[in-house]
C-alpha cells in the first residue's frame, strides 16, 4: 500500500507535465472512473495509460465522417443565415456558440442511455433564462431510463408536458439562428449528438405561426404573413366541418342558388356528404404521404397526377360531387401553409368533422369551444401555452399574431425570463 502511494506521487508531476507539455489535443482530461474510460473509447477516443498511476489521460482523437453543413430542407428561407444543424454535437454547439459570444451562455452536458450512452447538451444564457424552469428540466433529464436515445424526438415525449395531447409543450428546429432567437428570450435548447434537430422550451402555441424568417423581413410583410397562417390554420380544420354541417342540417343558411347547384351537383351520389367528405380527405393525406416518402423528382408529381385523376375520375363517376373537391382542395392547400401543425391539425380536422356530422353547427361549435378550453389549460414547463394571447396590453401582444417593429420591442416575455425582462433600451431605435 505505502508502494503504491509513493509511487502515484513520484508519477503526478510527469502526468502533468505530460498533459501540459506533450500531449498536442485541446481537449484533455483525467480520470480513474473506468466506466466512463470505456465509454470515451468506444466512442473514439484515446485513453492513455502511464505505468504506476491510477488515473488515465482521455484524449479527444474522434475523427468519423460529419455530413457538411447545409440549410435544412424544412426550414427553408429566402432570406437569412443558410445553415443547418448536423448529427454532431460539438459542430452544432460551435455554431450556437458562434453567434451568442458572452461567456453568459451556458452549456451542461448529460449522457442517456443505458446502452446508447448518448451525450447531450442544456444550452441557456445565464441570468436570462429562469432557475426555476432549469432545476425541473434537469430534474425531468434525470428520471429517463431507457436503453437508447436515438433521436431528440425521444427527449421530447418523455419529458413533455401534457403527453395525451395533440399539441406539442416541446419545440424542435433544425435551425441554429432559431436556436439563438430562442435562448435570447429566456429560453433552453437541448442539443442531442446524433441528432440535427435540436429541442427548445417552453415552447408557446403562438410559435407555431412563427417562423425566423418574419425577424429578416419588413415587419409589416412579416405580419401579414403570420395572419395568413392564422387564417389557414382555421380554414384547414374548419371548412371541411362547416360543409357537412350546412349540406346536413343547416340548408337554410345556405344561398339559394348556391344550394340549388350543391343540390344538381350531388344528383346521383349513392354516398351521404360526411362520407365523400373523409374519403376525400382520406385520398389526399395519403397523397400527401406518398409525396413525401418518394424521391423528390417522383413525388411531386405522383402528387400532381394523383390529385387530378382521382379527382376528375370520382366526379365523372358520381361517387363524389363537385363541391366536395373544391372543399378538399381547399382544405389541403391551407394545411401545408402551416407544416409545423401539421399532426394537431389533421386530428382536429377529423374531430370537428365527426362533431359536424352529428350535430351539425352545433356541434362544430362546441368541438371549438372544447379546443380553446384545451388550449387553456395546457402549460409547458409552467409556463401558459396561450401566453399573452389573451392579453389586451399593448406590450405583450407585440410579437404573437402580428411582429411589431424591433425598434418597439423593449421587453422579453416576463413569465420567460422575470430577471432580464428588458430586451432593447428605449433611448434610441
Amino acid at each position: 500500500m505505502d508502494y503504491n502511494t509513493k509511487s502515484q506521487k513520484n508519477n503526478a508531476p510527469d502526468f502533468d507535465q505530460l498533459m501540459k507539455m506533450v500531449v498536442a489535443s485541446v481537449d484533455v482530461k483525467k480520470t480513474d472512473v473506468i466506466d466512463e474510460i470505456i465509454v470515451s473509447v468506444l466512442y473514439g477516443d484515446t485513453a492513455l495509460v502511464l505505468d504506476g498511476s491510477r488515473e488515465v489521460l482521455i484524449l479527444e482523437t474522434k475523427g468519423w465522417e460529419k455530413r457538411t453543413i447545409e440549410e435544412p430542407n424544412a426550414e427553408k428561407v429566402l432570406r437569412g443565415p443558410r445553415e443547418g444543424f448536423t448529427e454532431s454535437i460539438m459542430v452544432n454547439l460551435t455554431m450556437i456558440r458562434r453567434r451568442l459570444l458572452t461567456p453568459k451562455l451556458k452549456f451542461v452536458f448529460k449522457q442517456l442511455g443505458r446502452y446508447s450512452k448518448t451525450k447531450i447538451c442544456i444550452c441557456y444564457i445565464e441570468g436570462t433564462a429562469s432557475e426555476k424552469i432549469l432545476k425541473e428540466l434537469i430534474n425531468r433529464l434525470d428520471k429517463i431510463d431507457i436503453d437508447g436515445i436515438l433521436d431528440s424526438n425521444y427527449i421530447q415525449e418523455l419529458i413533455k408536458d401534457e403527453p395525451l395531447s395533440p399539441f406539442k409543450t416541446i419545440g424542435n428546429t433544425e435551425r441554429p439562428d432559431v436556436v439563438a432567437s430562442k435562448l435570447l428570450e429566456g429560453r433552453f435548447a437541448i442539443v442531442v449528438d446524433g441528432s440535427p434537430s435540436a429541442l427548445t422550451l417552453p415552447f408557446l402555441f403562438t410559435e407555431y405561426f412563427q417562423v425566423n424568417e418574419d425577424y429578416y423581413q419588413n415587419y409589416i410583410f412579416s405580419s401579414i404573413n403570420r395572419l395568413l397562417r392564422v387564417l389557414a390554420a382555421f380554414l384547414t380544420i374548419s371548412t371541411p366541418a362547416v360543409y357537412v354541417a350546412l349540406t346536413t342540417y343547416q340548408h337554410e343558411m345556405i344561398p339559394e342558388e348556391l344550394l340549388f347547384s350543391i343540390s344538381a351537383s350531388r344528383r346521383g351520389v349513392p354516398f351521404p356528404t360526411i362520407v365523400e367528405a373523409v374519403v376525400m380527405i382520406l385520398i389526399f393525406e395519403l397523397l400527401r404521404e406518398a409525396g413525401t416518402r418518394m424521391p423528390e423528382s417522383i413525388g411531386q408529381t405522383v402528387n400532381i397526377v394523383g390529385a387530378l385523376v382521382l379527382g376528375q375520375a370520382a366526379v365523372e363517376a358520381r361517387f363524389v360531387s363537385s363541391p366536395i373537391i373544391i372543399v378538399t382542395a381547399l382544405t389541403g392547400i391551407t394545411g401545408l401553409v402551416t407544416p409545423k401543425i401539421k399532426g394537431p391539425i389533421i386530428s382536429l380536422r377529423f374531430i370537428l368533422l365527426i362533431l359536424a356530422a352529428i350535430m351539425g353547427l352545433y356541434g362544430y361549435t362546441l368541438g371549438m369551444m372544447g379546443l380553446f378550453i384545451h388550449l387553456f389549460s395546457m402549460r409547458s414547463f409552467g409556463i401558459p401555452y396561450i401566453l399573452r394571447l389573451g392579453s389586451l396590453k399593448p406590450e405583450d401582444i407585440k410579437d404573437t399574431v402580428v411582429r411589431a417593429p424591433l425598434w418597439l420591442m423593449y421587453y422579453r416575455p416576463q413569465l420567460l425570463s422575470p430577471r432580464n425582462p428588458v430586451r432593447k433600451s428605449k433611448s434610441g431605435r
